[in-house]
């Protein structure tokens, strides 16, 4: 009688093997589910926000360009407290840092105070990403990187989806103001519960596990050539996105009519159009050549602020949104080539400053990016679309490849 659920339980431990799906993965898999979605309730619709609260466009293109600072200011130290504390202390730290923010900008609604709150909650994908990548690189083996990340990427994707149809709908029901500060005190109940998961099921490291850090000079000398191809192609592929990313939403809703509603879905299709793409991906990424599906994924990127410059009502919009949903196609390749291209004794850090030197050049073009739209929409849009496609052709001409096999 016992043997059909024994056959179950043993097809599920199976199946969880291929998909790398294994305690630790699982819940820090539920975390970023949980505090992500708290985070993306709001996020997508802060230039609203800001514009309501009396901030101007350079107000919105200094909270991009905060995103994108701070997201390579809080990338090392994130790697380094990985490294050093450990992945368990070091998302509960990180998950107190959004939570002050949260509370910040629920209690105050002035536009300076979305500002002040974002310090803490706009970079938390950033200063726990090294974390996370370096713990997938620790529990899976090689051949099963990109999987691992891809399944953080398809989880991430979850909230970035469902999110902004919540706070779409609170801003419908309640006003800008009002269904804002809802949506960050539900953020705020969220990254509770994510912090109560990753004490409650992620386990302490073993004894003996906290690294040494270097400098990140030194480091940086470390960085392999490929990587360092990698890097800068990566920058100007991040100037595209960039230049017009918090402007998105002013061109569907200000200056197209789009309601809050209609931009959730769009949204919600963004990131559904990503999930489906993921596994699949990964599973022939894994198998052998990754530059293919990276350069791919830069064509996509460059395509974007193209065709958003034609998508002038809802139906076109929907196109615009399912391409920027496929520049996720080859996305945990290249995070997973990252982590081929690190020294093993310090993948944290390296992914951290990776990210570190790249985001900081990008917060540039954030803040360039409110100039070149106060100037025209379209010479902000044709501007990224220039980048992206210096970017993608300079990744492949000179981009290296890295197989499984080549792993340290």
């Amino acid at each position: 009688m016992a043997e059909g659920p024994d056959k179950l339980a043993a097809g599920g431990r199976r199946m969880a093997a291929r998909l790398g799906l294994n305690a630790s993965m699982g819940a820090m898999l539920a975390m970023v589910i949980c505090v992500g979605m708290g985070e993306r309730i709001g996020e997508r619709f802060l230039p609203i926000y800001l514009l309501a609260l009396g901030g101007s466009n350079f107000v919105i293109g200094a909270l991009s360009g905060l995103q994108n600072l701070l997201g390579a200011l809080y990338s090392l130290p994130g790697g380094w407290a990985s490294d050093r504390w450990g992945h368990r202390r070091a998302l509960v730290a990180f998950n107190l840092l959004a939570l002050l923010g949260f509370v910040i900008v629920l209690a105050v609604p002035r536009w300076w105070a979305v500002l002040l709150g974002a310090v803490f909650f706009i970079a938390w994908s950033a200063v726990t990403l090294p974390a996370i990548m370096s713990l997938v690189s620790r529990v899976l083996p090689p051949h099963q990187h990109v999987l691992g990340v891809s399944l953080h990427s398809l989880v991430r994707r979850l909230p970035m989806a469902l999110g902004p149809l919540a706070g779409g709908a609170l801003l419908a029901g309640f006003g800008t103001v009002t269904g804002l500060r809802i949506a960050f005190g539900a953020a705020a109940l969220l990254c509770l519960a994510g912090i109560a998961l990753v004490l409650a099921f992620i386990p302490e490291d073993p004894p003996g596990a906290a690294k040494e850090t270097l400098p990140p000079l030194r480091l940086f000398k470390r960085f392999d050539p490929a990587l360092r191809s990698l890097l800068l192609s990566d920058i100007l592929i991040r100037f595209c996105e960039q230049i017009p990313y918090a402007f998105v939403v002013v061109w569907a809703m200000q200056l197209h009519g789009l309601t809050a509603v209609q931009f959730g879905v769009l949204a919600a299709i963004e990131m559904t159009t990503a999930a489906l793409i993921y596994l699949p991906v990964a599973r022939f990424a894994d198998r052998g050549a990754k530059k293919p599906f990276v350069v791919i994924t830069f064509i996509f990127f460059t395509a974007f602020p193209l065709v958003l410059l034609f998508a002038r009502s809802f139906p076109m919009l929907v196109v615009a949104f399912v391409l920027r949903g496929l520049k996720e196609f080859g996305e945990p390749t290249r995070k997973s080539m990252i982590l081929d291209l690190a020294p093993a004794d310090a993948r944290a850090a390296t992914f951290g400053l990776y990210y570190l030197i790249r985001d900081v050049i990008v917060a540039l073009a954030a803040f360039g990016g409110a100039w070149l739209w106060s100037m025209a929409p379209i010479i902000n849009l044709l501007a990224a679309t220039a980048c992206g496609a210096i970017g993608t052709l300079w990744f492949a001409v000179y981009g290296k490849d890295v197989s499984p096999k080549a792993v340290r």
